[in-house]
């Protein structure tokens, strides 16, 4: 029994035995196999796999506004990586340990001995040979990457160092977030919005292709003179005025957090072009915050009922299907609740029977909507027909991708009731976005031509234009001349003295329309409400189309007029005040002087020289003995075409004759002489107290009497500080008031006025100093005038407390 059971286990051991041999020799067999006879082919395929082409990205092209500011660019930021494979033994010695604490003390995320551990072990002999490491996923910009391509190791010659720069473009806006749902974004799956997105296929340039090869730690370019060099983006030129986009954002963001609103929009744009100056969208972020996350003025979630805004398109409708309806015709709008069209309608207040023009300038819902329910209850089709004809039923063909479809209820459709075409005439049951109603106004300020809205002018290289967009005109008449001038004459109403009256300014007119808007919500119209302020200015020479769109107010203002129509005002304001050519002229005309000559009776010969050329007067305006100070030969010299001048010598502890010199030039010359000076009276010197040419003891008081000399140039006469109409419960726009606390224009500085000029010699320092004390003695001239009876004689030590207790300045 034994035996057998030692037979059995011995013959186990030796199967196993026998497996185990045969399975190793298979192993041998196919390493064998492997190595020899497949050895090329698995070769060939780890060189295919490890070494292979990949896509090298374009650099992107910028962004510009309309005056060349780049609003959006590609920046280069690097990646720092390292090959130890072509580090020499003895650089690396050298120089790991200085490399290691540049290393931890730039990035700050290691110790140096970490740094040094990572380096010495990328060169290890018994590790597998590596030839690639990032150091860290940091990205530098271009002068670190300068800064540390100089670091031990990296700055060998010859590429020894083994340093790589991996460049990274990154997208950069240097206004930060102006404009920056405009200029928009591209992510990595290829989706976004705005321009980026838009003209992604022109900004986005063609890439390249270049060998990489794949190594431990990633992949390496192998820089081997095959690679593909990526063509460059090309540059996209807007419309944007960045100082009118600055504005209007700030506008709007200030009404937003005023009126704790839910988003708010603005677009302005220039009425003859159609190019869009400034669009701004502002939304409430979940932290109470506004940002620029949505394209609210021309994109789906912006697309809204209209409201009251929309009562031009009806009126215009009226008025080209009916043109004998005038502006002074009566409307029986009832006590603020009247049925119309098998709908109760409202206004806000009972107008009773007033004009068609009052109708619009109240914005009476119950007066629009009886108008149109008379001439277009039997033909709705009519109606609808009219607003095809202006443009409204179709997008505008904006240039950026994303424009909403606008909503026009038709009288086929079959949710029509009988309430709908006076709903509709009032802005309910339809939908537009603000740019397409924007669009509408700006035909009206343009004389009926309707255009597409542009906002990229330009796509270029470098300075070649490739293509230039030109305005397109999408209807060249809208409208009649008589339709025009009757709703062009509404809007100036309703600015002047209806609904949006609290932001009519004096120095120009304003024509426009408030709206304001119930929300309809889960299937009813709840009290939240859209305001709005479409128009153009000025009215009587439009410039600027603008719209303003405030979303969801809750502090308790619920109206256009007092929401969005102060935004639009600022808007305008500071559109106006940069606007040269249409600024009122500051100064009225004043009497001019008719002396042919300037009224020079003395002074610095170089100066009068310098003035006496530029007004073209010729004859001795040289006088002779090399001296500074000169005077008119005669009053004679005042009637003629020319100027005599002669030397008006001036010696050293002597008493100058300051006669005929302005205060700022006696000054000069008696104070440096260590005289202290009394002045009465404006104008020039007529008199002084010291006699020319007696010694000067310094300390001396010199009493000098100034009078008014030649005819008198009259002052121009200003006109009144602009009026600046006062908003109720607005906080956007505060009127410009003089300032309290400035001080008047004194008699001193009118003389300083009157004889200010530059000196181009070394003196000038010391005549700024006389300016300073003529002021002082001006202020004091009071004080002078009740002491003139007392002036001291010559050399008198006793006096009033000099002007100046400095030490007088020395000429040079």
């Amino acid at each position: 029994m034994k035996g057998n059971v030692k037979k059995s286990i011995v013959t186990r051991v030796r199967l196993a035995f026998l497996g185990v041999a045969v399975f190793s020799c298979a192993i041998f067999w196919k390493a064998t196999k492997i190595q020899y006879q497949e050895g090329a082919k698995w070769r060939a395929l780890e060189q295919e796999r490890r070494i292979s082409y990949h896509p090298v990205p374009a650099t992107r092209g910028n962004i510009y506004s309309d005056n060349e500011s780049i609003m959006a660019t590609s920046l280069p930021f690097y990646r720092v990586a390292w090959d130890p494979g072509v580090v020499d033994d003895a650089v690396f010695r050298a120089g790991v340990d200085s490399l290691a604490w540049h290393l931890s003390h730039f990035f700050g995320d290691r110790s140096v001995q970490e740094y040094r551990r990572r380096l010495m072990n990328a060169r290890d002999p018994k590790r597998p040979t590596v030839r690639y490491i990032r150091l860290n996923s940091r990205q530098i910009n271009f002068q670190e990457k300068k800064m540390l391509a100089k670091w031990p190791i990296f700055r060998a010659k010859r590429n020894r160092g083994g340093a790589i720069f991996e460049k990274v473009d990154k997208r950069f806006r240097p206004f930060g977030g102006l404009a920056q749902r405009t200029i928009g974004f591209v992510n990595e799956d290829k989706h976004g919005a705005g321009l980026e997105y838009t003209f992604e296929q022109s900004l986005a340039g063609k890439a390249g292709e270049a060998l990489f090869e794949r190594v431990p730690g990633g992949i390496k370019p192998v820089y081997d003179g095959t690679e593909i060099k990526p063509q460059p983006g090309y540059d996209v030129k807007t419309t944007l005025d960045i100082n009118l986009q600055d504005v209007a954002e700030n506008a709007l963001y200030k009404s937003l957090v005023d009126n704790n609103a839910q988003y708010g929009c603005v677009i302005l744009m220039e009425v003859a072009t159609g190019e869009i100056k400034a669009v701004a969208n502002l939304g409430k972020a979940s932290d109470g915050s506004y940002k620029e996350d949505y394209n609210y003025a021309f994109a789906d979630q912006g697309r809204t009922e209209p409201g009251s805004t929309f009562k031009l398109a009806s009126m215009m409708a009226l008025f080209e299907a009916r043109p004998n309806i005038e502006l002074d015709d009566i409307v029986d709008t009832g006590n603020g609740r009247m049925l119309v069209g098998g709908a109760v309608k409202s206004d806000s207040h009972g107008y009773g029977r007033i004009t068609v023009q009052q109708v619009f300038e109240k914005s009476s819902n119950i007066g629009v909507a009886r108008l149109v329910h008379e001439n277009f209850v039997k033909n709705p089709n009519e109606y609808y027909d009219q607003l095809k004809r202006f443009g409204l039923d179709k997008p505008l063909g904006f240039q950026m991708t994303g424009e909403a479809k606008p909503y026009l209820k038709d009288p086929q459709d079959r949710t029509w009731s009988r309430t709908s075409l006076t709903t509709m005439s009032i802005g309910y049951e339809l939908k537009l976005a603000p740019l397409q109603t924007l669009a509408l106004y700006n035909a009206i300020a343009n004389g009926g031509v309707k255009l597409q809205p542009l906002i990229v002018k330009e796509i270029k290289q470098a300075d070649q234009v490739l293509q230039r967009n030109e305005t397109v005109v999408l209807n060249p008449k809208i409208c009649s001349d008589a339709t025009l001038a009757k709703v062009k004459a509404m809007m100036e109403g309703v600015v002047s003295h209806g609904t949006a009256r609290s932001i009519q300014p004096k120095d120009y007119t304003i024509a426009g329309k408030t709206g304001t808007a119930w929300k309809f919500k889960n299937g009813q119209y709840t009290k939240t409400y859209s305001t709005s302020f479409c128009g153009y200015f000025p009215a009587d020479k439009p410039k600027y189309s603008c719209i303003v769109v405030v979303d969801s107010p809750r502090n308790g203002r619920i109206y256009g007029a007092d929401v969005a129509a102060p935004v639009f005002r600022e808007v305008a304001d500071k559109c106006m005040a940069r606007d040269l050519l249409s600024q009122r002229p500051l100064l009225a005309k004043a009497r001019l002087n008719k002396s042919r000559v300037p009224m020079v009776r003395a002074g610095m010969q170089d100066e009068l020289a310098l003035v006496c050329q530029k007004l073209g007067l010729v004859g001795n305006t040289q006088a002779t003995g090399g001296e500074e100070w000169v005077r008119a030969a005669s009053d004679t010299a005042f009637h003629a075409r020319t100027v005599a001048l002669v030397v008006n010598p001036v010696r050293p502890g002597r008493v100058p004759l300051v006669k005929g010199l302005t205060l700022r030039d006696a000054l000069f010359l008696l104070e440096n002489r260590g005289l202290h000076v009394r002045a009465m009276g404006t104008g020039r010197v007529r008199e002084q107290s010291l006699e020319v040419g007696s010694s000067i003891k310094r300390g001396d008081i010199i009493t000098l009497t100034l009078v008014e000399t030649g005819p008198r140039m009259a002052a121009p006469k200003a006109l009144p500080e602009p009026e600046h109409t006062k908003v109720a419960e607005n906080k956007l726009i505060v009127p410009a008031e003089a300032d309290p606390a400035a001080k008047p224009f004194t008699t001193s500085a009118k003389a300083k006025v009157a004889s200010g000029r530059a000196k181009p010699s070394t003196s000038a320092t010391a005549k700024a100093s006389a300016e300073k004390k003529a002021d002082a003695i001006a202020n004091k001239k009071a004080a002078a005038k009740a002491s003139s009876s007392k002036t001291p004689a010559k050399g008198t030590k006793k006096a009033p407390t000099p002007t100046n207790a400095k030490t007088p300045i020395r000429r040079t």
